[in-house]
């Protein structure tokens, strides 16, 4: 499946794979955090949008747009693209992103902030677009959560887009079944909750080879309760290629 970018403006957009880092992360002992899988991989589940300048934003709390003020690092006049607006008011801060974006029919694409990234004093707005048939350009828009500063680098994360189907949730029929109802589910069920109970109490008391192994890895290697392999597509990374111009 294609998926298509069009550039709006002379320069390349600043889009690459969604990265995999995120620096509360590395901060974690040991960076313990990239033990959970769920969170590694959302942090590389699509394609982030950077910022070409760092810039400083500042609210003051009011609702009327002027009450934030962006102050750029780069010098006063000098011509900038991507860079941010305070257009709305009420302590949003805006990205023109300069580019459209093509989807195949019956795909939406689904637009927020970097994936697990957090930021003191503001936070991302989510948006889905109908990438499949829109000729209209979008924003990013964070929403400052107290009056004060806030910082972005040059080069730093302000986007993360994905496509989704359109109608992937018609396509579901939520049900609540009782668990006993799948005993296979629920024997592997009960297996995995003793064996996390032994470890946690191991591990606790100091054993040498819970401490050595640290966590439980059988998520994480795809594997059930019992050791046997659940799927044969399991993945603890993903493989996002980058937009490139197609070959003449």
């Amino acid at each position: 499946m294609r998926l298509t970018l069009y550039p709006l403006s002379n320069e390349e957009p600043p889009i690459r794979p969604a990265d995999s880092r995120r620096q509360w992360m590395d901060d974690t002992p040991e960076s313990f955090a990239y033990r959970c899988l769920p969170l590694a991989i959302a942090n590389q589940h699509g394609w982030e949008v950077l910022t070409p300048t760092a810039f400083e934003a500042e609210w003051n709390g009011g609702n009327r747009p002027e009450d934030v003020i962006i102050r750029f690092d780069t010098p006063p006049g000098a011509r900038l693209t991507g860079g941010p607006l305070a257009n709305f008011g009420s302590g949003v801060l805006t990205f023109e992103l300069h580019f459209l974006i093509r989807t195949p029919p019956g795909w939406n694409t689904f637009v927020t902030g970097p994936m697990n990234g957090l930021k003191h004093g503001i936070a991302p707005l989510s948006g889905v677009i109908e990438t499949d048939w829109s000729p209209y350009s979008f924003t990013m828009n964070w929403r400052f959560t107290r009056p004060g500063k806030v910082r972005f680098e040059a080069g730093e994360a302000i986007a993360h887009f994905f496509p989704v189907r359109r109608d992937v949730f018609e396509r579901f029929d939520p049900v609540i079944e009782n668990i006993h109802s799948e005993p296979r589910t629920f024997e592997q069920f009960e297996t995995w909750r003793k064996s996390r109970g032994d470890f946690m109490k191991r591990l606790a008391a100091l054993e040498d080879h819970a401490v050595e192994e640290k966590w439980q890895k059988t998520y994480y290697r795809g594997l059930r309760p019992d050791g046997s392999t659940a799927i044969r597509d399991h993945k603890i990374k993903l493989r996002v290629k980058p937009f490139r111009k197609p070959a003449k």
